[in-house]
């Protein structure tokens, strides 16, 4: 092995220690010595735009090729004979044109970049929040929910929070954080102060976690291509008590017992970490996990497992099932960061760069936008944590990964049964009888007048409140009735509708009772 290749393997903590350079990238000596870190990196800016490329390229990449496969397996890895198609030149512009909302990963991304780029990088969260929820495409889970909340006057953080929220623990700002870390490269802690205004629109808890942590591993990647580094570096700013954390140290001491079996890690994380989603009242108790933090376990083991090899990077956590376009996508951008746009295999970017030109849906951008936008707020953020830039030469002062805030969502709470109700409602109230210590209703509304806004009345125990639920599916309420602070037991439970029209209909199928455990 070549000495070049053998220091490039173990950045920084070789590099950073002789203070060598190559590929237009400089080390200086490591912060303190028990530290990985270097204390600074000196980039060209042909190399600092190589990596930011090879982040943006590599997740579309990911989410295409992922793209068939998302939750088709529920808790269950996708078997070796099943063949997941790529290779065409057109392969990804063809998915761009036929299924744009298969790239909500990027456009999600890109309605915060275009607001960056349009009001600076500090911009106002309540302007991140309004263009977020006022955007014409479609959301799930956690996105949905704030969405509704902005729009009638929640705004963050109190919009993703779990009492808000009841998604509040799913993927959704886990699939939309890569930017935080493009524009951060080499600080990791700046990349959580943007995670901290953005994903706090969406997310708390484990979910916010997943976003943050997927944040701070791009941002490293920028300063080491060795795995295991980002990985465990990067861990370090979730707080070392929250369950998340826990979650994502099992899953690198199941590779560091058996680092060449991917299924073995699966399989333990499965038995040990799966079992159920707990916010999502669609996942609950069912095979569907949207939780963020069982995917972005899907993302460990990916990169770990794939050792800096992009087509077991991508595969991998591919075949890990659930959220099986976004986990490779984030996966392989991370990887795709590390190694820089220049060195993703010709198998993998060839067919993508027929869209690079393309504009994502719903956005101004196409990929080629974005490379550009993300390195100009690269370079800001760069001199405004005390960086420099002098011609060609980029400085940046390295940041020792710091813990975040600890939050929990559904504290000591779990799901414990789904009640079937099979009800359509009526102006009649219909009411049921429930143990439980919270509970979430489900419920959805129809109507060929899509401006109708359907009125439900929930009374509980007495206490009654007014649920609002548009017709049009963009910004629908995605649960009747949720609460997480109930009483500790028996509980009366009546709902009616208050304004029903001919023509709609309100399905009410069942209701997720959750109990308290210490």
């Amino acid at each position: 092995m070549k000495l070049t290749t053998f220091i490039k393997d173990r950045i920084p903590a070789v590099a950073a220690l002789l203070a060598i350079s190559f590929s237009g990238i400089t080390f200086s000596a490591c912060t303190t010595n028990d530290s990985p870190i270097p204390r600074k990196v000196t980039f060209t800016r042909e190399a600092l735009l190589d990596k930011i490329k090879g982040g943006w390229a590599a997740q579309t990449i990911g989410v295409t090729y992922g793209g068939p496969t998302e939750f088709e397996y529920r808790s269950a890895m996708i078997p070796d004979s099943v063949n997941i198609p790529w290779g065409e030149p057109d392969y990804v512009a063809n998915y761009m044109k036929r299924v744009p909302s298969l790239y909500d990963d990027i456009y999600m991304d890109l309605t915060f970049v275009e607001v960056f780029d349009r009001l600076g990088i500090d911009a106002p969260v309540d302007s991140l929040a309004m263009a977020f929820a006022t955007a014409r495409y479609p959301l799930w889970h956690a996105n949905q929910a704030a969405r509704y909340n902005i729009l009638r006057g929640i705004m963050p953080p109190a919009s993703g929070h779990w009492l808000n929220n009841p998604h509040a623990d799913d993927i959704d700002y886990q699939i939309e954080a890569d930017y935080a870390g493009l524009m951060s490269p080499g600080m990791p802690n700046a990349a959580s102060e943007i995670s901290d205004r953005v994903g706090h629109i969406m997310n708390y808890g484990d979910g916010w976690y997943g976003g943050v942590y997927v944040g701070a591993m791009y941002s490293l990647a920028f300063i080491s291509e060795d795995i295991e580094f980002i990985v465990t570096e990067a861990l370090k700013v979730i707080p070392a008590e929250s369950k998340f954390h826990k979650m994502m140290s099992d899953i690198i001491s199941y590779w560091r017992e058996n680092p060449n079996d991917w299924k073995y890690a699966w399989q333990r994380c499965h038995e040990e970490w799966e079992p159920y989603d707990v916010g999502c009242s669609e996942g609950a108790l069912d095979p569907l996990n949207i939780d963020a933090s069982i995917n972005s376990a899907f993302i460990v083991i990916g990169l770990l497992y794939g050792n800096g090899d992009f087509g077991r990077t991508i595969d991998i956590a591919t075949r890990c099932g659930q959220d099986s376009d976004c986990n490779p996508a984030s996966a392989v951008g991370i990887l795709g960061t590390a190694i820089g746009y220049n060195r993703i295999p010709a198998f993998w970017l060839d067919p993508l760069k027929k869209a690079e030109d393309l504009k994502f849906a719903y956005t101004y951008s196409s990929l080629n936008d974005t490379y550009a936008m993300s390195m100009r707020h690269a370079l800001e953020i760069i001199e405004r944590e005390g960086g420099k830039i002098d011609g060609d030469q980029i400085m940046i002062k390295c940041q020792q990964p710091k813990p975040v805030a600890l939050e929990q969502s559904f504290p000591n709470l779990k799901p414990k049964h789904r009640m079937q109700l099979g009800q359509q409602l009526s102006a009649e109230p219909y009411t049921f009888e429930c143990e439980c210590d919270a509970m979430v209703i489900n419920g959805s509304v129809k109507c060929a007048d899509k401006e109708y806004v359907a009125k439900v009345e929930i009374t509980v125990d007495g206490a009654t409140e007014i649920a609002e639920m548009p017709a049009l599916y963009r910004l629908r309420r995605l649960d009747i009735y949720w609460n997480f602070e109930l009483q500790p037991g028996h509980h009366d439970v009546s709902v009616r509708w208050l304004n029903p029209v001919e023509g709609a209909t309100i399905a009410m199928p069942d209701v997720v009772l959750y109990e308290k455990v210490e």
